[in-house]
């Protein structure tokens, strides 16, 4: 069977293109859209995330503020600067690099941001509205995921789709986006019993558990689209899906590689939720 590999950056590059024109069109009102990011502490990882999320704003004109603060900050001092970047008419949108340290709660900084401002799609009320298909910020893994899809000419409606991995960033809400557009969903997780005998029905498998290589080629139904959104670094430096790519490929129609699948997908649904953030917050009650 030939397999197309969904490489995410022709669909990134298509959406960051009509970003930028938009961006373009909101400096020429003198709105120029701004982002804030917090990160906490010396993570190398999400010090990388970070750099790459600047620069990926500023190519299209959006700002992009770095806020670095010590570990030893206090959960009270960040929520503090949280309000007074929810009060700040000229930021648009706040995102929180995750992890944060062992004393600073999670829940209380995501619930913090303000709706209109969670640009990462993780406050409790986006969630909710995302569950009752009302307008909001939606997650930016499972959107971008979306896009992917869509980019490619997926048919969703009416298929039926699993999902292994129950995150809140990933699994709970690309499968409440799927019921949402009319498929059938099936969730699968860690306590998941005879887990291949539920990935075998999906006519597209999206998989976010965190297990390099979980899902092989008799785990998928033939003809299958395939979405892996795992990343597991090895000692080696090489990069790992969840889905043994090697194996799998020309059983399926479609499949997301790792890395280069669904990575540039997150990063520009997070210039995207920014942009539409600074268009709503702007030109509210117009």
């Amino acid at each position: 069977m030939e397999t197309t590999i969904m490489y995410g950056k022709p669909a990134a590059d298509q959406i960051r293109l009509a970003l930028q024109d938009e961006v373009t069109r909101l400096s020429e009102q003198q709105v120029i859209p701004k982002i804030a990011v917090i990160i906490i502490g010396e993570h190398k990882a999400s010090q990388t995330y970070v750099r790459i999320k600047k620069k990926a704003a500023e190519k299209i004109g959006i700002k992009a503020e770095i806020i670095e603060k010590d570990e030893m900050m206090t959960e009270r001092e960040l929520l503090d600067l949280i309000e007074s970047l929810n009060n700040d008419q000229d930021t648009h949108g706040i995102l929180i690099q995750l992890p944060l340290p062992d004393h600073i709660r999670e829940n209380a900084v995501l619930e913090t941001i303000s709706p209109e401002k969670d640009v990462d799609g993780f406050h409790p009320i986006n969630i909710g509205r995302l569950a009752v298909e009302e307008d909001a910020f939606y997650p930016c893994t499972p959107l971008g995921i979306m896009k992917l899809l869509d980019y490619y000419n997926i048919d969703i409606a009416q298929k039926h789709v699993v999902v292994v991995g129950r995150s809140h960033i990933v699994g709970k809400p690309i499968g409440q986006m799927m019921l949402n557009r009319d498929a059938t969903v099936t969730y699968c997780h860690s306590k998941t019993t005879n887990l291949s005998h539920h990935t075998t029905q999906g006519d597209i498998l999206i998989v976010a558990a965190g297990r390099a290589h979980l899902i092989q080629k008799e785990d998928v139904k033939p003809g299958a689209v395939v979405v892996d959104v795992g990343n597991s670094f090895q000692a080696t430096g090489e990069v790992l899906g969840d889905v043994d790519i090697d194996d799998v490929q020309n059983h399926v129609s479609y499949i997301t590689p790792v890395p280069k699948g669904v990575g540039p997908m997150t990063i520009t649904m997070l210039l995207n939720n920014t942009v539409e953030a600074a268009k709503r917050l702007s030109f509210k009650g117009d």
